[in-house]
């Protein structure tokens, strides 16, 4: 009899604790860290700190997923106007330093091209770091769960295709580039010293009568001998305001990634002025193309030699008459060739 009670006593001690457990671990949810991207500003946003439509839209998809399956939310991480080959996305940056430190224990996004579309940094977190770190990726558009082992080809697959869907849109933007180029539409950010972007169409150039006046001046100096330092020197003793400083009067967020923020607003240096007297557009010419991307990955740029630029003769009023310019371009080639 003292036997039978102790093994009922043992019976119920041992379905009190497995009731205990299977609450305490129902009770122990996962954590998930919410990951929203967006490339480009979205037309419905009103102010530069509202939050996109897309992104808005991201959120509350992904927070519902995490309602439904019973995953607590550790934090949400934003990452707008910036692309998906950009490895240097601040908050994809920290929430990889928390995944790392095992602060959760999904990553949720709503397509796997949220998360990237570098192939290289998809294999990286996705199929060597994140299990290291038990870690685990969960897309919910595209039925991507790094827990299915069955889908890592489809996994991998998709992030060939996200990959080359960037190199695709690379090619077709320098495609449509060139094609304005040619047409001798204006396509950069900004207009060089001396014109600005017309009101009624920002692909052609005006010229800006008060900074033409001091390219004018720049030509009959080094017509007069003097060297372009000597001009630099001249024009910062008259206080005339650098290329960089009369643009930001003008409103416009312009930064010369060239010189020293301190010395933007006081001083002209050898390099502007020499650029200035070397732009075949005070003559009328445009001449675009002259850098490239080494390819779609990268940021670095390369000077191109001018037959593979996109050159467009009298596409806009020249502020320097064709036979000043050419006498300068002489000048130039004689010191160069002294050197």
């Amino acid at each position: 009899m003292k036997k039978c009670k102790i093994v009922i006593i043992i019976e119920g001690l041992l379905l009190y604790l497995f009731i205990v457990i299977k609450k305490w671990g129902m009770d122990m949810s996962e954590k998930a860290a919410i990951y929203c991207r967006l490339s480009e500003e979205d037309s419905n946003k009103t102010y530069h700190y509202e939050e996109s439509e897309s992104i808005q839209n991201q959120k509350l998809l992904l927070i519902d997923y995490a309602e439904k399956h019973n995953y607590e939310i550790y934090n949400i991480y934003v990452d707008e106007n910036y692309s998906g080959l950009n490895k240097k996305r601040p908050a994809f940056c920290e929430m990889l330093q928390y995944a790392q430190k095992g602060a959760f224990d999904i990553v949720l996004c709503k397509t796997q091209s949220r998360f990237t579309r570098d192939i290289e940094v998809f294999e990286k977190y996705v199929h060597e770091l994140f299990p290291l770190w038990g870690i685990r990726f969960i897309s919910v558009i595209d039925n991507v769960d790094t827990n299915q082992k069955g889908n890592k080809k489809a996994r991998q697959i998709n992030a060939l295709v996200n990959e080359w869907y960037c190199e695709d849109l690379s090619e077709n933007i320098k495609t449509v580039l060139r094609r304005k180029m040619a047409e001798g539409q204006f396509v950069g950010a900004f207009a060089c010293y001396g014109y600005q972007k017309s009101v009624k169409d920002r692909h052609k150039l005006v010229i800006d009568e008060q900074a033409a006046e001091v390219v004018k001046q720049i030509f009959d100096l080094c017509l007069k001998g003097y060297s372009c330092r000597k001009i630099a020197d001249n024009l910062t003793e008259k206080g005339i305001m650098t290329p960089t400083t009369y643009k930001k009067t003008k409103g416009i967020a312009f930064q010369n990634p060239n010189v020293k923020q301190c010395q933007n607003d006081i001083k002209w240096s050898y390099n502007t002025v020499k650029k200035i007297l070397r732009n075949e557009c005070y003559i009328g010419n445009l001449v675009q193309g002259k850098e490239q991307k080494i390819n779609y990955k990268q940021k670095k740029r390369v000077l191109l030699p001018r037959k593979y630029c996109v050159v467009v003769e009298q596409s806009h009023k020249p502020i320097i008459e064709k036979s000043k310019f050419y006498e300068v371009q002489k000048i130039l080639d004689k010191r160069s060739n002294k050197k």
